[in-house]
């Protein structure tokens, strides 16, 4: 397989969306499927909605870890095992009376496969030189060979397709690879589900038990790369999935409605697929937490763009992924300023987490995945900044008092309040 194609991003923008000069699309990683790849659009909220939830006992904790016994277990066909705890965890703690919260930045990587760019093992790399560590949501297809293709039995589409191509036999090792060092380096392996279906017959058009389907197979995949590539040689992924698995993220974040009633079988923790809302401190959805994209502002403009590499390309090119390269040099400035600008906003103001989502594609040069070290290098060693996975995110907000959160949640932005009487 040669180097991974960008898919064509044909984007449903509304009129909301316009405004804002944005598009609310998530393009999906791995290489062009047969035919083009449509992705689809959503508009971006008009105005924040900070929550007004009444502070309640939180029923919805991170169940505690079950005690290691210190012997490692093999699981299913040798395709996973459990090595007790992942290692490099930290641990949450409640914030004190009057302490102000720790900067959360998460970056996240759709797809998650280990390609001829190598860009996977490259940003793990990146990650341990800057303190940082990160989320990863898997693809399940891409542990699939594609000679099985038609063991995938996508929702309302025929057995074996796919929006995205499958991977090599090469790029699955690489990939298994990636994904058992990631994982003992601390970082995350979520799910980005399987044949990334945006617009019709997508994501946004499956019911509960379709989703469900769609999630067994995500398990499926990974729980039975073994058997399914007839690999023996290497050794079992480190994790059990159905323990690690706790969120992920829709493609074209498309039928977070009818995924969350779904993930609510699987005691998911958290969901990444909202379309997009400004920086403010996250709330629960029926027992799960939102971790949507992020409007940060654009620089030199008065528009609002999503925290997603796609995005910024979409403000700079459209959906042509090789732009002028003369104006490489300032489109990566650019994304990296957009970015920082979000950064610095919440720093000095309200703390919220940022969230910043990147796909492993080389559109305009590579520039989006340059602008993305750039900042991780900017930011993940300040004072008080922690760079850390969804679900370490998760585990931090299930530890503070739900009344404290409910007045983080009211505050903008930009607001940096008085610590020592919001914190009490």
């Amino acid at each position: 397989m040669t180097k991974r194609t960008a898919r064509s991003a044909s984007a449903l923008v509304t009129a909301a969306a316009l405004t804002l000069g944005l598009s609310a699309c998530d393009a999906g990683p791995g290489e062009k499927a047969d035919g083009a790849d449509k992705a689809g659009g959503t508009a971006a909220p008009s105005a924040p909605r900070p929550s007004a939830d009444a502070p309640k006992k939180d029923k919805n904790k991170k169940k505690p870890e079950e005690k290691w016994d210190g012997k490692v277990r093999v699981l299913g066909d040798g395709s996973t095992s459990f090595t007790g705890p992942q290692p490099k965890q930290p641990r949450p703690a409640k914030l004190k009376p009057g302490e102000r919260p720790p900067q959360f930045v998460v970056f996240s990587w759709d797809g998650a496969l280990e390609g001829d760019d190598h860009l996977f093992s490259h940003f793990r790399e990146a990650a341990k030189a800057n303190n940082a560590q990160m989320t990863f949501f898997l693809t399940g297809t891409y542990l699939l060979p594609r000679s099985k293709a038609k063991m995938y039995r996508p929702p309302q589409h025929k057995p074996g397709e796919s929006a995205i191509s499958y991977a090599t036999d090469e790029h699955i090792r690489d990939t298994l690879n990636q994904l058992r060092a990631a994982w003992l380096d601390g970082n995350e392996i979520g799910t980005h589900f399987n044949g990334h279906f945006c617009g019709a017959k997508g994501g946004g058009d499956w019911s509960p038990a379709e989703w469900k389907s769609e999630i067994d197979q995500a398990y499926s995949f990974v729980e039975h790369w073994k058997t399914n590539t007839g690999y023996k040689d290497l050794p079992p992924l480190p994790f059990d999935y159905r323990k690690e698995l706790v969120g992920g993220r829709a493609p074209c974040l498309e039928g977070q409605k009818n995924l969350l009633k779904a993930a609510k079988g699987y005691d998911w923790r958290y969901d990444a697929s909202s379309p997009g809302d400004f920086q403010i401190w996250p709330s629960r959805t029926d027992g799960i937490w939102n971790f949507p994209l992020q409007l940060l502002p654009y620089p030199k403009s008065e528009k609002q763009v999503l925290s997603m590499d796609f995005n910024f390309l979409y403000n700079q090119s459209g959906d042509n992924t090789k732009g002028d390269p003369k104006k490489y040099a300032e489109w990566r400035k650019l994304t990296r300023d957009g970015y920082l600008n979000g950064f610095e906003r919440v720093y000095h103001g309200s703390r919220a987490p940022l969230f910043i989502g990147n796909h492993f594609e080389d559109w305009n040069g590579g520039i989006y995945m340059k602008a993305v070290e750039d900042v991780m290098k900017s930011v993940c060693k300040r004072a008080e900044v922690r760079c850390v996975s969804f679900k370490q995110v998760a585990d931090w907000l299930d530890e503070q008092d739900p009344e404290v959160l409910a007045k983080l949640r009211r505050l903008d932005p930009a607001q940096s309040p008085d610590w020592k009487s919001l914190v009490t």
